[in-house]
């Protein structure tokens, strides 16, 4: 098998030549939404942006569920490759794509059912409630071909491949600029333009990376034999999904609710809220790299019975983590208002005031996303998956504080720190279930379970 591992080696080296594919990918994945954001709110409307920004919360409890359990799912792909067992890197990879697109289907089902009362229930103003349900309700039909493109992602990543997706998606993101632009700006499409385009480029996606997996990929030999149905891997798969799953589940109920709170503030609040959420969203990207990174590098090496090395590595990738969080802060206070006014061509001092504070409290507590992200990917690498679940109801708790006690309380100002107190309350527990699984790790208790 070749080893495009981590399993020997300088950790650092080999952690940031795998991670910054992975930013560059994330970055580019990322603009799905964000040209859509910037496109919708300078060439239809500030009430178009806000339709837009409104189905956030919904989109991460519909789409971030289903690509949560492909997350799931391909954790056991990486303690495979770390082991060299290459015939369970083949099974494993092939029950994920299965389990994926069908779970994908009834996603979609269940998706279009809920939407509107889901809007409703996040008190949706009502000049742009059906603005907003026409956006979700042709995004949607996509949930399948995210979660085969997601998934296909993640398998390349399990395998030390982080390079290759990062050219698909630059194809997939070029294309729906353009898309956007032609739909949105010159046939005034408007925001059921935006969402067209994002589902042709997932397409797009999901068959380039579909072809590079089945077609290119050395360390993935995937047979029709391979598809063959194995109810145990895919209930180990399920059993590892499902927490992360889960987790954005609990966490994105806990965003609804703040979304309700920003809502009752008004259209011009609720924009300037969109804008700086996605602002912040593209400054923590590098976090979420070296989270990603970390569970690769993780799973790999328990595959491979590398316990110490799993222990000094995420030392090091901690490190790593708070660093990038400490420029992003800084990137984040002095270029947030102004990347915020890329978003609209109409601003207001309401707007941009709620966009500061935003931007402001989030700055000042970047570290603490830093740490969530590495704890809670590194005990995923490791396949304890319900620390997700733990941490989702952490944050879940911060949310709902903020969004039903202190907004009455405080005003707009609450709901600007709600993130960081998310963010701590995760924290808190995954500490906890970290140091007693390194304490295992290192006494050599824990041992990835070996499949022939």
């Amino acid at each position: 098998m070749k080893k495009n591992d981590m399993i020997k080696g300088d950790v650092l080296k080999s952690v940031m030549r795998f991670a910054i594919p992975i930013m560059l990918s994330q970055l580019l994945q990322y603009n799905y939404t964000f040209v859509d954001n910037i496109i919708v709110g300078r060439y239809v409307s500030t009430n178009a942006l806000a339709a837009v920004g409104n189905v956030g919360a919904i989109n991460s409890l519909i789409i971030g569920a289903a690509l949560g359990l492909t997350s799931g799912f391909t954790i056991p792909v990486a303690h495979a490759f770390g082991a060299g067992n290459k015939k369970m890197v083949a099974r494993y990879s092939a029950s994920s794509i299965s389990v994926a697109f069908s779970i994908g289907i009834v996603i979609v089902i269940i998706a279009h059912l809920a939407s509107r009362p889901l809007l409703k229930l996040i008190g949706t103003p009502g000049e742009i409630i059906e603005l907003s349900a026409a956006y979700v309700n042709i995004l949607y039909f996509a949930v399948p071909l995210q979660m085969l493109s997601n998934n296909f992602t993640a398998i390349s990543r399990a395998v030390g491949e982080s390079k290759k997706p990062l050219y698909f998606f630059t194809v997939s993101v070029v294309l729906n600029f353009f898309l956007d632009l032609l739909f949105v700006k010159h046939l005034g499409w408007g925001v059921e333009g935006a969402a067209g385009a994002t589902m042709i480029c997932h397409f797009a996606a999901a068959l380039m990376t579909g072809t590079y997996i089945f077609k290119y990929n050395k360390d993935v030999e995937i047979t029709k034999s391979d598809f063959r149905p194995d109810f145990k891997i895919a209930f180990r798969q399920l059993k590892l999904g499902i927490p992360v799953s889960l987790q954005f589940t609990i966490t994105s109920i806990g965003s609804m609710a703040l979304q309700s709170a920003v809502n009752s503030f008004g259209a011009n609040v609720m924009a300037g809220f969109t804008a700086s959420a996605r602002v912040e969203n593209l400054t923590n990207i590098p976090m979420s790299a070296f989270g990603v990174s970390s569970q690769t590098f993780v799973g790999q090496n328990y595959g491979a019975g590398n316990n110490e090395r799993i222990v000094k590595g995420v030392r090091k990738i901690l490190f790593m983590t708070l660093v990038a969080s400490a420029i992003m802060s800084l990137v984040l206070y002095f270029g947030g208002p102004y990347l915020v006014s890329l978003f609209m061509k109409e601003q207001n001092e309401e707007i941009m005031y709620a966009a500061k504070r935003y931007i402001l409290a989030t700055a000042q507590c970047y570290s603490l996303v830093a740490i969530l992200l590495l704890l809670r990917n590194t005990l995923q690498g490791l396949g304890f998956t319900y620390a997700n679940m733990v941490a989702g109801a952490g944050e879940l708790v911060g949310r709902l504080l903020v969004a039903f006690v202190f907004t009455s309380l405080i005003g707009f100002n609450a709901v600007c720190y709600a993130a960081p107190a998310a963010w701590l309350l995760a924290d808190i527990p995954l500490a906890i279930i970290y140091f007693r699984k390194r304490k295992q790790l290192l006494s050599g208790e824990l041992k990835v379970k070996s499949e022939k």
